[in-house]
């Protein structure tokens, strides 16, 4: 049976409103974030999902806590959906990298694969790491929808993984996923389908 995920991004956090990488860093909700988080739930009291499954990062908990309370439901922590780390780039924007390693942003921007910043997690890891994890969530929940909240850079190299698309474009492929919005994917074992894209919480179906 098909399973379907509401995969969201967390809200904005104090990093990101700067375009600073968080990664694994541990980064507080800004007062928009607060609100987004709010938005999704009341986006998530539409749809009613069956369940809440969330990443371990604070963000993310943050981000799905008011979902689940809206549904009476318990919050699903599942390690897999933690955000990619970024090595040398945690913390600092591209601009502050490039001051001091142009070569390390050009080799990213050239290939984020191959061109990884040094440290981080290599992104084919990540992929099959997040593509693991959602399939695992599929399986708990044949024939049901539920919503779950992770990372930009992980939901998108985890989405290439699932459909069949070249992990070095997952940046084109996908630019950027707006925080607290939805991407709406169905699993039905190996096969994946993409049903929505980006869509902002305060549309309903």
């Amino acid at each position: 049976m098909v399973a379907r995920l509401l995969l969201a991004r967390h809200g904005q956090t104090e990093w990101h409103a700067e375009n600073r990488y968080a990664g694994s860093s541990d980064v507080a909700l800004t007062e928009e974030g607060l609100r987004q988080a709010d938005e999704l739930a009341g986006f998530a009291a539409a749809v009613k999902p069956s369940a809440v499954y969330c990443s371990p990062q604070s963000r993310a908990r943050r981000t799905a806590e008011p979902s689940a309370d809206a549904l009476g439901l318990p919050l699903r922590v599942v390690d897999g959906l933690r955000e990619v780390h970024f090595g040398l780039m945690e913390g600092r924007t591209r601009d502050e990298l490039a001051a001091t390693d142009p070569d390390a942003v050009a080799r990213f921007l050239a290939d984020p694969v191959t061109g990884a910043f040094p440290g981080s997690e290599p992104p084919g890891e990540a992929a099959a790491r997040g593509a693991g994890a959602l399939r695992g969530i599929a399986a708990e929940v044949p024939g049901e929808t539920v919503l779950v909240v992770a990372h930009n850079t992980l939901i998108r190299l985890t989405l290439c993984a699932l459909l069949g698309i070249p992990l070095e474009t997952y940046r084109t492929v996908f630019p950027r996923l707006d925080n607290a919005a939805v991407t709406e994917i169905a699993i039905d074992g190996t096969r994946t389908g993409l049903l929505r894209f980006n869509q902002p919480t305060h549309t309903r179906y």
